[in-house]
């Protein structure tokens, strides 16, 4: 019997399984950004790297700020390759107009996941285990979305996924046993994988990879494309 679940956050709730490598190359496109997308793939990968190792982004960044950081960091690595170089300036300016493309994106898939998050919050304990820089708290509160009962932030615990650690301390604050837990996550190699080898039971929110790999789809317990097809399970 189910007795909590927890969440991922980025690529699960705020994007309804699309890797966010996808909703900002969908960005830069609308922001006419003229570099390929194999260009974009490594200004992402510098991106998400540059923020893990320094403390760019503050416990007060709401989402917005984060994401401003966030492509500053792409445009920058764009301009060190000379694939598209700008002044400090344009920088600023795309770096808003693209983060501005990508959170009303977000808003947008909100309104489904809160939907579901009140519906599963009169059922269960509600419990987030996300990577995050620290600010999460301020985002939920940002975006409305106060519907857990504990949060484990990676910045805050000092463990990263796919450690399975990260995914124990979500079931230590899910005051509950680990087969009494069920994991919802997009990423199969940082959610599913670990949180079935601490013993919970799974669904992978599936949507495009940010690689072609194949996974083993017999290990979560279902498989789904869309979040409100949660509440056909839980």
């Amino acid at each position: 019997m189910i007795k909590s679940v927890i969440f991922d956050y980025g690529g699960t709730l705020d994007t309804n399984a699309r890797h966010w490598a996808y909703v900002l190359w969908d960005g830069f496109q609308a922001a006419k950004v003229p570099v390929t997308e194999a260009q974009f793939r490594e200004a992402y990968v510098f991106g998400e790297r540059a923020l893990a190792k320094a403390p760019i982004i503050k416990s007060d960044d709401d989402f917005y700020a984060l994401l401003c950081k966030k492509v500053r960091q792409e445009l920058l690595w764009l301009d060190f390759k000379e694939y598209f170089i700008t002044t400090k300036s344009e920088r600023l300016e795309f770096s808003q107009r693209i983060a501005t493309f990508c959170n009303d994106y977000v808003l947008r898939q909100l309104v489904q996941t809160r939907s579901v998050l009140e519906q599963l919050q009169e059922k269960y304990r509600l419990v987030l285990v996300s990577n995050f820089y620290g600010n999460i708290e301020t985002i939920l509160r940002s975006y409305q979305l106060e519907y857990f009962s504990a949060i484990v932030e990676s910045a805050v615990v000092g463990v990263r996924k796919p450690d399975p650690r990260i995914y124990q301390l979500g079931v230590d604050a899910c005051c509950c046993k680990a087969s009494e837990v069920c994991v919802v996550g997009d990423s199969f190699s940082k959610d599913i994988l670990p949180a079935s080898s601490v013993g919970c039971q799974t669904i992978w929110l599936k949507g495009k990879g940010w690689t072609d790999k194949e996974e083993d789809e017999s290990i979560p317990n279902a498989v789904v494309t869309d979040l409100k097809d949660l509440l056909q399970y839980l």
